[in-house]
């Protein structure tokens, strides 16, 4: 196996496009698990940790800019504000040590349908910023996960960066697992409100073979929510946003769950979600 350590972002693009079988290598928390129990070995890793760049975070266009390397502990810790649910999203994942390591852009990469970043980036309308030897292009969070594991990079291609818009309005996301900490999500579920386009996003985690949204569910909020009157929600909207949100899933039996439990959770998050993000819609 080869080790490959680009110390510049053309260099990493650069032995990306030489070494299309490379395992891009950051915080590592996924790569170095699969390594350690055999279940995959890689021609090279190409490790980015050299590349300072990537490791920013910022203003880019009206959007936040979150570099490669940023992980989910500087999330929480200095992108609360903006990315609400994102950073909710973090909190839930492993245990320090891994919240110190581990980052967005490798939970992009590894594409698990539990990762725990999917939802809220779906639900913000998040965009992934790749590159290769060829160009520079944006994929719609929407448009990024293909299948169990698998994206939409090109063999050549890194992620270099994910951008997001500043919520506009409350954001939640729930998770459920098998105890509080350091869980592989049952199912989770994350929603965005927008007040300025009166609008809403969702995303459904570990309850289909890649995380998704809930157009039906979206929909039914922009038509049905009282943006402008500041009434309380109505009975028949929230128990109708949770049975779209649970017909939405394809989820499987597994050992963490099975198909019906993960169809009644995601109800009762979706409902719950919305409650929370709608009262505090009318507080602010």
């Amino acid at each position: 196996m080869e080790f490959l350590r680009p110390e510049s972002w053309p260099e990493a693009i650069a032995a990306k496009s030489t070494h299309p079988d490379a395992v891009p290598v950051a915080g590592g928390t996924d790569v170095m698990v699969e390594l350690n129990f055999d279940a995959r070995r890689p021609a090279a890793l190409l490790d980015l940790t050299r590349i300072r760049d990537l490791t920013e975070w910022g203003s880019d266009n009206g959007m936040v800019r979150i570099g490669a390397l940023v992980t989910y502990a500087q999330v929480i810790e200095n992108l609360g504000w903006a990315l609400p649910a994102l950073a909710m999203a973090s909190r839930t994942v492993g245990s320090p040590q891994i919240r110190n390591r581990g980052t967005i852009a490798g939970n992009l990469g590894a594409a698990s349908p539990a990762g725990d970043a999917h939802p809220p980036l779906l639900a913000s309308g998040a965009l992934v910023e790749v590159e290769s030897v060829r160009g520079l292009r944006t994929i719609p969070a929407r448009e990024f996960y293909v299948g169990v594991k698998r994206n939409a990079l090109a063999p050549d291609e890194l992620i270099r960066a994910v951008l997001i818009e500043p919520a506009r309005g409350p954001q939640q996301f729930a998770k459920i697992g098998t105890r509080n900490a350091m869980v592989i999500a049952v199912c989770s579920f994350a929603l965005a409100l927008d007040r300025v386009q009166q609008s809403a996003g969702t995303g459904i985690g570990s309850a289909a073979p890649t995380p998704r949204r809930v157009p039906e569910a979206e929909e039914l909020l922009s038509a049905e929510l009282p943006w402008a009157s500041g009434r309380a929600l109505s009975t028949a909207t929230t128990e109708r946003f949770g049975q779209l949100v649970a017909a939405a899933a394809s989820p499987i039996d597994d050992v963490r769950g099975s198909v019906a439990y993960r169809r009644r959770a995601l109800d009762v998050m979706a409902r719950r979600t919305l409650s929370w993000a709608w009262a505090q819609y009318l507080r602010e």
